[in-house]
């Protein structure tokens, strides 16, 4: 079951791959409230583009073309908002122009409600027409958000308000994005939170687990104390954005009861929200909260409030005196306005009534389904396959009358390397599915490139099972059949582990994870360099020795017993080399 070389050009080609896959097509429903890309950075202010309309005055079922225009950009989402709410659902239908460049989505329940790109090819105009509904507002206001590149991009583009023709003026502005309310905070902290009666007077959550804010900066810490009919909450965190905490029924994302810390310059918004499915946080009145302070100071959030256990007939506030599970997420706000974070929120690994006993706990950024996939990953391709590789393709002279079970030892040790490195890849391929309940499409390459490993996984030991004899005419076409697929199979794992690294479900610490990949990468294309040189002066010397016609068959021992020797010395530091990046893959996992 021989896999052949893979050539150290082919793993330095993985050093130059990019995971640049965020809806090319256009298909960005997903943001059709917000209006924010997926792209985690944050957004461009004074726009260079501008939406123009064809007139300022319409009657339901009118038709009015709409123009975007602007430099170059690659995509583009546009949308038609009640001018009084422009944080509402959108208003009527639109009509394409050119459906080449442009296609109709469904948001809010309502067909063609948005217009977006067809592909990332550069544009410079879009022209639709946008469908007055009979149950249109008075005053109706086109937005677009554009983007120029990955990383540059403008958020909710305001056009010129059209308004219908017995309609009051319309002379409120109104705000391009949505922001939070700035009303300041009661008070402010005058020291930092305390992790000393945790267990005892306090339920604590915190990351790392045992840390307290008081003593250790990069701590993120939430607390809920009981007094009588309420708690008081208090959050802490390395934060120059926002801090956030939700209860929830699942360890997924949506119908939740969530509060929000929000950075608003040197002050700190405090602001109870819910969630509905994986988008923006809806912003609730702060009525049902009391006592709230912040404070900020060296890079640290802290804020508190209080709140009464049960709160009946308040919408979207669960009671907590019950069990749920507690998320902890932060990340990166401007003026108000938060942006999805960039790692997966700390969950707790089971539900807690926060009311009931105090504890102190810790959680995790990722499911253990979603370690233990990972864990396996790199397993099999970091150490089983290459190892595997590496007898297949230099140890066959050493070990080449050393047999066991009737076959050569090092053929031996490659066949179960490689039947391990399938089925662990087997058993991990299964366990995202089973996470996420089927296919998940917020993930971009990572999974349809596992799907080709996967595929090569099962092909290669079935295409081996059919291995022609040594001297069969057609074993010249299985060794390349065979050295081809290996090859591709190891590329595309290299790249699926660099795109998963990335993935919230497994976000490991940057910038470590790309040193470590790197570093063993160079590892693996060294020891294969050094071994190819081997080889080749190995080769040499047989060939000068068999060119003169010399007989010194025992000086030939002694050089390849040489030669047998360095390759074994190479082979063991290789592999310990290798399992150190492997404990230090599995270490970090481990942790999140």
């Amino acid at each position: 079951m021989a896999v052949p070389e893979f050539t150290p050009g082919a793993f330095i080609l993985l050093l130059l791959i990019s995971s640049v896959a965020n809806y090319p097509n256009g298909k960005v429903t997903e943001s059709c409230q917000g209006m924010m890309p997926q792209h985690g950075y944050s957004p461009q202010s004074g726009p260079v583009h501008s939406i123009s309309v064809s007139q300022t005055t319409f009657r339901p079922g009118d038709q009015i073309q709409v123009t975007l225009s602007g430099p170059p950009f690659k995509g583009f989402l546009l949308e038609a908002r009640n001018a009084e709410d422009l944080n509402g659902h959108p208003i009527g239908s639109f009509t394409l122009i050119d459906s080449h460049v442009s296609q109709l989505l469904t948001c809010g329940d309502i067909q063609g409600s948005a217009v977006s790109h067809t592909s990332p090819s550069k544009k410079t105009e879009i022209k639709v027409y946008w469908n007055a509904p009979s149950s249109a507002p008075n005053h109706i206001q086109f937005l677009a958000t554009v983007v120029e590149k990955y990383k540059i991009y403008w958020v909710k583009i305001p056009s010129p308000i059209i308004s219908q023709p017995n309609a009051l003026p319309f002379t409120t502005p109104q705000a391009t994005a949505p922001s939070l309310p700035t009303s300041p905070p009661v008070s402010h902290l005058t020291k930092s939170f305390s992790a000393s009666d945790c267990g005892n007077k306090k339920f604590c959550i915190r990351s790392p687990l045992n840390c307290d804010p008081e003593k250790e900066a990069v701590c993120v810490f939430l607390s809920f104390t009981r007094d009588d009919q309420s708690v008081l909450v208090e959050m802490s965190g390395p934060s120059r954005g926002y801090l956030s905490f939700a209860l929830s029924q699942d360890r997924w994302m949506g119908d939740d009861d969530a509060y929000l810390c929000v950075r608003e310059d040197q002050t700190v918004n405090i602001q109870p929200s819910h969630l509905t499915g994986r988008s923006h946080p809806v912003m609730d009145s702060k009525d049902t909260l009391e006592d709230m302070a912040w404070r900020l100071a060296d890079g640290i959030m802290q804020c508190s409030f209080r709140r009464n256990i049960t709160l009946p007939g308040v919408k979207n506030r669960f009671d907590l005196n019950t069990s749920y599970y507690i998320f902890l997420a932060g990340g990166a706000a401007n003026g108000g306005q938060i942006y999805k974070h960039s790692e997966q929120p700390l969950i707790t690994y089971e539900k807690h009534d926060v009311t009931e006993r105090a504890k102190s706990i810790g959680g995790s950024h990722s499911l253990l389904l979603l370690k233990a996939h990972g864990a396996l990953m790199f397993v099999a391709w970091i150490t089983t396959v290459n190892v595997g590789v590496l007898l297949a393709r230099f140890f066959k002279p050493v070990w080449s009358k050393t047999f066991f079970l009737g076959e050569a030892v090092w053929f031996q040790v490659h066949r179960m390397l490689m039947l391990t490195t399938s089925a662990l890849t087997c058993l991990a391929f299964i366990m995202p599915f089973i996470y996420r309940g089927g296919w998940s499409g917020h993930t971009g390459y990572h999974p349809y490139l596992g799907c080709a490993v996967m595929t090569l996984a099962i092909l290669q030991p079935l295409l081996a099972a059919f291995r022609p004899p040594l001297h069969d005419p057609r074993r010249q076409v299985f060794n390349w059949t065979h050295w081809s697929m290996g090859t591709a199979a190891r590329i595309i794992a290299v790249t699926v582990m660099f795109l998963g690294m990335d993935l919230p479900g497994l976000n490991l610490p940057y910038p470590q994870k790309t040193y470590a990949m790197i570093g063993f990468v160079a590892w693996h294309v060294g020891t294969e360099i050094i071994l190819e040189i081997h080889a080749y002066k190995l080769s040499r010397k047989v060939e000068i020795w068999d060119d003169v016609r010399i007989q010194i068959i025992q000086s030939r021992t002694i050089a390849e017993a040489e030669g047998h020797t360095f390759k074994k010395a190479v082979l063991t530091i290789y592999v310990c080399g290798n399992v150190t990046f492997l404990i230090i893959f599995l270490s970090a996992i481990n942790h999140l």
